[in-house]
């Protein structure tokens, strides 16, 4: 979808220059909804652990299935950071801080500044993700740092940052794929894209999601496959994002302008 020309000295669209706060009861509705949407994501991801082994075996077929199509470069991604420190801690310090961190950054401004949009990508990252847990629950499937390849654990082996934001417990560790961590940053970037003319946040928007893609197959956590499978949800959760966005049921204050 194609949006005009913003006006001379802002990065908005013409048809959300009038957008107002939504107000303070919206916003604690959002926060509420947020909330659930978390704890349902990492409780549901914790309920649904499952034993190693069978995990194992599903995260085999995968390799040998990327193997076939060519695509196992899991360790390829990872030696080309393994070797040196500096490299690893921006591989990890993206990986865990520039996932939720950015959604939730993210979600805040376009709030404020764009509702609509807001409305859109949340309702985006709620479908991807309802459809992330129902395959998590139904094909357990290890990452490679789990035994699965030769791969170091970057993560845990030189970050403690992470296990503190997502505490084990409230982790499934065999939720490989689809990876969500790329698939929600997708979503960002291509919200952003459409959101704005601005040169800077328009860079962040190619760049977060790419970088995202790198560094969570570097650090062991997913496969190739895992990644091409989180865009092809984040795209599922958009198209279905849109849908919505289109109906007249839609909250008078999540409605485009123009």
């Amino acid at each position: 979808m194609s949006l005009p020309h913003p006006p001379s000295g802002t990065g908005v669209p013409a048809a959300h220059r009038d957008r107002v706060f939504p107000g303070w009861w919206a916003l604690l509705v959002q926060l509420a909804l947020a909330g659930a949407a978390a704890l349902a994501y990492f409780g549901v991801r914790g309920l649904t652990q499952s034993d190693l082994g069978p995990a194992q075996d599903n995260a085999r077929r995968l390799v040998e299935f990327e193997v076939a199509l060519g695509l196992n470069r899991e360790a390829w991604f990872q030696n080309q950071i393994i070797a040196s420190d500096t490299l690893v801690a921006l591989a990890n310090w993206v990986y865990i801080y520039g996932h939720w961190p950015v959604i939730a950054a993210t979600l805040v401004v376009l709030f404020v500044k764009v509702p609509d949009r807001f409305y859109l990508l949340r309702n985006a990252i709620f479908v991807s993700g309802a459809i992330g847990l129902v395959i998590f629950a139904f094909v357990p499937v290890a990452p490679p740092r789990l035994g699965v390849l030769e791969l170091a654990d970057t993560v845990t082996q030189r970050s403690d940052s992470y296990r503190t934001l997502q505490p084990p417990g409230l982790i499934n560790r065999y939720a490989a794929i689809p990876s969500l961590h790329f698939g929600f940053n997708l979503l960002v970037g291509v919200v952003l894209w459409q959101t704005t003319r601005r040169p800077a946040v328009r860079a962040f928007a190619i760049a977060s999601p790419l970088a995202m893609a790198f560094a969570v197959v570097a650090t062991a956590n997913h496969y190739v496959l895992d990644v091409a499978a989180g865009g092809a949800v984040a795209v599922i959760g958009l198209v279905v994002a849109r849908w919505i966005s289109a109906r007249a049921s839609v909250p008078e204050w999540a409605r485009a302008r123009g």
